[in-house]
């Protein structure tokens, strides 16, 4: 067998002097809001049927007579003496002979 030597390092403590900051601890008042819960109704809204009442409108017609003044020509008759001549009508018959036509049949003898 054969040995083999192992080098196991060696662990020591040494203390060392270190500065602690020190810490001051001051206290300041903050306000928080608070938040509460309020219960806040809900609207509905509901339709609700209303009647309306119905008008009805009737007019008279009434008529109103208008009055116009309105100037009238007044109107004179004169009387004018005309001359008519006379107009004699003469009527003489004359006879005026009419001519008839007769249609006579045109006969053939064989």
């Amino acid at each position: 067998p054969v040995q083999k030597q192992v080098q196991v390092p060696m662990i020591s403590k040494v203390q060392k002097m270190i500065d602690v900051p020190q810490v001051q601890i001051v206290e300041k008042e903050v306000e928080v809001p608070v938040q509460k819960q309020v219960h806040v109704p809900m609207v509905t809204k509901v339709q609700k049927t209303v009647e309306v009442p119905q008008i009805e409108i009737v007019d008279q017609h009434v008529h109103v007579p208008i009055q116009k003044h309105v100037q009238v020509p007044m109107i004179t008759k004169v009387q004018k003496m005309v001359e008519v001549p006379q107009v004699e009508i003469v009527d003489n018959h004359v006879h005026i002979p009419i001519q008839k036509q007769r249609h006579i049949p045109q006969v053939e003898i064989v």
